[in-house]
């Protein structure tokens, strides 16, 4: 297989990959406030943060040591397409519901440590080559959002979770004439559950400032579960139309933001990229918060369009910093912690702290007022703020940044 042809197959590996999670993940609390599930909506946003919590164990301790990478990933995507297909033919029974999507979750979250490493087992030159094959998954999402939203018009209805289910089934047929790769830990020892959460990289790379990095970033994802939860609910609330397609912005300036961000490392360094990504967060809540009562489609909109910047210098940033902190043996560990702590645990736990304040919020009605939208705005806004003084003050290491890329 040509390398050019390997190329083309990765990108559209990671076109599919995340068109998949993005067909659904958007819309399916507007589905479930539709179908009489608007108090629950956040458990569709706690199984994929348990999902992460536990993927690292599948992968360590199964995935990477005795099958080819490509065959994995082809049975994880056919179960999950599945799953994802079964679930609104049991929005009548909440419980089943949300079992299936945790079902499709534990399928599909360790594929995306899987599709990361058939690519870079696969390519000659990651720092060249891996960005430009994994921006076709930032470009997959926002496809599923305009094909939901614009296309179809579907996003109250079940169809998202078909669209979702149907490219999923197509993602495992396709894996499986992805270049053989095999188990990258075939040949290694015994793995052990301290390696998989990342606690001996922690050891190794105690410091102060790591200390305070890693706490910080545990705890800014606990208020940034409420966007993923609630902001396509508000905008649907406040009447934004095509809500799907309108939350793509945000993965929009997601590739511009990140093909500016050699740019800004060079003049900001790691710890003002991960002080500004903090306060994107806090900004794009305020937005919201402000815009709330009258449904300033101006605010909303901008809020979403921050997203490039709350991704990319919040988490693409931290990713590099574990990078450059890290020794070769280490490396994955670390990156491995740093997913469990906070895709994992803090948006876990945000995940459930957003849901109990929606709830609170809708003072037993179906839905929030303007008003106490703008309330429930402001918490995550003050929560980020406090967080991101926190960091700024107690952060002290310095990093070199001069070589970055991206």
């Amino acid at each position: 297989m040509s390398p050019s042809s390997i190329s083309a197959r990765l990108s559209i590996m990671m076109f599919l990959q995340f068109f998949v999670w993005g067909a659904w993940y958007v819309t399916v609390g507007i589905f479930m406030g539709e179908n009489g599930m608007s108090h629950i909506s956040h458990w569709a946003y706690t199984v994929g943060p348990l999902a992460a919590v536990i993927s690292p164990f599948f992968l360590g301790m199964i995935a990477d040591r005795y099958f080819d990478v490509e065959k994995v990933l082809g049975v994880m995507h056919l179960l999950g397409g599945v799953a994802i297909l079964a679930a609104p033919f049991y929005a009548g029974s909440p419980v089943t519901f949300i079992i299936l999507l945790a079902i499709h979750m534990l399928c599909y979250m360790p594929t995306i440590g899987l599709t990361n490493t058939l690519a870079f087992h696969n390519i000659t030159d990651q720092e060249k080559q891996f960005p430009l094959i994994r921006v076709f998954g930032t470009l997959g999402w926002i496809a599923a959002g305009v094909l939901v939203s614009l296309g179809l018009n579907a996003e109250t209805t079940a169809i998202p979770f078909y669209v979702a289910g149907g490219a999923s089934i197509l993602m495992g047929v396709f894996s499986f004439t992805l270049p053989n790769t095999p188990p990258p830990a075939a040949s290694r020892g015994k793995i052990t559950a301290r390696e998989i959460l990342g606690l001996d990289a922690l050891q190794k790379l105690s410091s102060p400032s790591f200390f305070v990095f890693i706490l910080s970033s545990f705890l800014i994802c606990i208020p940034l579960a409420a966007y993923y939860n609630f902001a396509p609910i508000f905008a649907n609330d406040v009447g934004l139309a095509n809500v799907a397609f309108k939350m793509s912005f945000g993965q929009m300036s997601e590739v511009l933001f990140m093909l500016a961000m050699p740019f800004f490392f060079r003049r900001l360094g790691v710890k003002w990229m991960l002080v500004v990504g903090m306060g994107a967060w806090v900004l794009r809540y305020a937005l919201f918060a402000m815009a709330a009562p009258a449904g300033v489609v101006w605010m909303i909109v901008g809020g979403i369009l921050l997203h490039g910047i709350c991704y990319d210098f919040f988490f693409v940033t931290g990713q590099i910093y574990v990078d450059k902190k890290s020794t070769p043996e280490i490396r994955g560990q670390a990156q491995g912690l740093l997913v469990l702590i906070t895709l994992g645990l803090g948006m876990l736990i945000g995940a459930q702290v957003a849901g109990w304040l929606n709830n609170f919020y809708k003072a037993g009605g179906d839905a929030l007022t303007a008003t106490a939208w703008q309330s429930f705005w402001w918490i995550p806004a003050v929560f980020a703020g406090a967080i991101m003084l926190f960091f700024m003050f107690a952060f002290k290491d310095r990093v070199d940044t001069s070589e970055v890329k991206i």
